[in-house]
């Protein structure tokens, strides 16, 4: 198990008289998230997407143009600093002359902070972190994943709908993995009255890097000029 791992469930099984020192930790934790997004100089978005993708890849070579687009667009990349598609995404931010970011996380496996980071942190606790993400950002660009891109996902979603963090744009990239996923929601969920049209409307699907970057650039210039109405 790794030291993240052991800390979290060890955090758990904790008496109430022990736990002042870890809520300093994980507080210490949060203090150095804060001054990292406060680094970030520019208009951010993140992109997520699985560790498990190969360089060279359709979908790894997609996110790289995508962040290189962002970059040249004059917003910084934000991911969660690790291989496949967090790494594409941080090496195109550098590729388009972009800052490049990554709020790594100690896990098990897989998850080292890739080489293209101009600014990198490692935290040991998924919910100091994924606060980060949505500290840093103004709209979500979701590639193809397993649960943890799910998990952001959901939860950017969750946010929006019920108002704790204001309404920005999520992308999903790749309609050949994510169609299947709208028709469910759509067919399911919808159907059934336990999302609205609204809810659904806080997505866009596309296979166009060009497109998913034009969308959230418009969309954060809009609310720039909602802001100062």
């Amino acid at each position: 198990m790794s030291d993240a791992a052991a800390s979290d469930s060890e955090l758990l099984r904790r008496t109430h008289a022990a736990l002042a020192s870890d809520v300093s930790l994980i507080a210490s934790e949060f203090l150095a998230g804060f001054q990292a997004v406060e680094r970030i100089d520019r208009p951010a978005v993140s992109i997520f997407g699985s560790a498990r993708i190969a360089e060279g890849s359709a979908t790894y070579e997609t996110a790289r143009t995508t962040a290189r687009l962002f970059a040249e667009a004059g917003l910084a990349v934000v991911t969660g600093g690790g291989p496949g598609v967090m790494e594409a995404a941080n090496r195109g931010a550098k590729e388009g002359g972009g800052l490049s970011v990554g709020f790594n996380i100690v896990l098990p496996h897989e998850q080292g902070l890739n080489a293209y980071c101009d600014i990198g942190l490692t935290f040991e606790h998924f919910y100091a972190r994924k606060t980060m993400f949505v500290k840093a950002s103004e709209g979500f660009v979701i590639f193809p994943g397993g649960f943890g891109t799910m998990d952001e996902l959901f939860e950017a979603l969750t946010l929006i709908q019920t108002g704790k963090i204001g309404s920005f744009p999520v992308v999903l990239v790749g309609s050949d993995y994510w169609e299947e996923m709208l028709d469910w929601v759509r067919g399911e969920m919808l159907a059934d009255g336990l999302v609205s049209a609204d809810d659904l409307a806080l997505l866009r699907l596309t296979d166009e890097p060009a497109e998913a970057v034009e969308w959230i650039v418009t969309m954060i210039e809009q609310r720039g000029q909602e802001g100062s109405t």
